[in-house]
């Protein structure tokens, strides 16, 4: 089983600004993209619009109406979609080319990560804290159950995925959640794929009093062994250290998937499964 860090959401150079976390409340914003029929305004989140959030957010740099790149589309009830809906995330390029170099396939994990930063309604308007620190956060997670080429329009198996970016684009390949989670024991009645709802200190990777968002503070277990691969796009040994029981990772600032082999680090898997059950349970 391969464990994936994948860096989605809004970030530096695409739309400027971080996802907030409101109340606890976790809320990835999506991307722009121009090509797209869904727009920031028509996601709603705890009754929360997201076009306004955006907008107040991003002082009106990205306006409510702004089409979106919905993707990954793993929270139900933010968008309206057809019967048969499952999770869903799609990916092209070099990013999907490493994936498969990796051997991504059915039964592998994505965790997303994103730029979170803890924001408020104050005055009728969403402002980020001004004490709030830039943090990189894992806010939800697909197990893969399937892969489906996006170039094939028909879509005669899984009609309800036309509305999502790559296959409107017929570009790339997806990766559809599974029915259930199933892995290191079965996770009674967690979904393949989901939003952590609610913010929780063990799901930030950004280490602790650090004022840059890509210095991670990780399981000692994840320092590179000899004869093992490390998490990719991270080859030099040099960007991790030891920190008492923790390794520390200068994450990389370029790449989008991070990919970690159980074969090599088989922590991984009760790492993963003890994040996703208290992530899920916990309020």
């Amino acid at each position: 089983m391969r464990v994936i860090l994948s860096r989605k959401g809004v970030d530096s150079s695409s739309g400027g600004l971080a996802s907030p976390f409101l109340n606890g409340s976790l809320v990835s914003l999506p991307i722009p993209d121009r090509q797209s029929e869904i727009t920031y305004a028509d996601l709603t989140f705890r009754k929360v619009s997201l076009g306004k959030l955006v907008e107040d957010l991003s002082g009106g740099a990205l306006h409510s109406k702004r089409q979106i790149h919905l993707d990954p589309d793993i929270l139900p009830g933010i968008y309206p979609r057809k019967p048969g809906w499952r999770p869903i995330f799609g990916q092209a390029g070099a990013a999907d080319s490493h994936l498969k170099t990796c051997g991504v396939t059915v039964g592998d994990l994505f965790l997303f990560f994103g730029w979170f930063r803890e924001a408020e309604l104050r005055d009728g308007r969403y402002h980020y804290r001004p004490d709030a620190p830039d943090l990189h956060v894992i806010y939800g997670w697909l197990q893969v159950g399937a892969i489906v080429p996006c170039t094939d329009r028909k879509l005669s198996d899984i009609p309800w995925a036309r509305y999502h970016p790559h296959f409107r684009g017929g570009y790339g390949t997806a990766y559809l959640g599974s029915d259930r989670l199933d892995f290191a024991d079965n996770l009674p009645g967690i979904p393949g794929g989901g939003q952590f709802t609610r913010y929780h200190e063990y799901l930030r990777l950004t280490a602790p009093n650090s004022h840059n968002r890509r210095r991670w503070r990780l399981p000692g277990w994840l320092y590179p062994r000899n004869g093992c691969v490390p998490l990719t796009y991270h080859p030099d040994k040099a960007s991790f250290r030891r920190k008492g029981n923790y390794t520390i990772l200068e994450s990389a600032g370029r790449g989008q998937e991070f990919v970690l082999d159980s074969r090599d680090y088989p922590e991984a898997i009760s790492w993963a499964r003890r994040l996703i059950l208290k992530a899920t349970t916990e309020t």
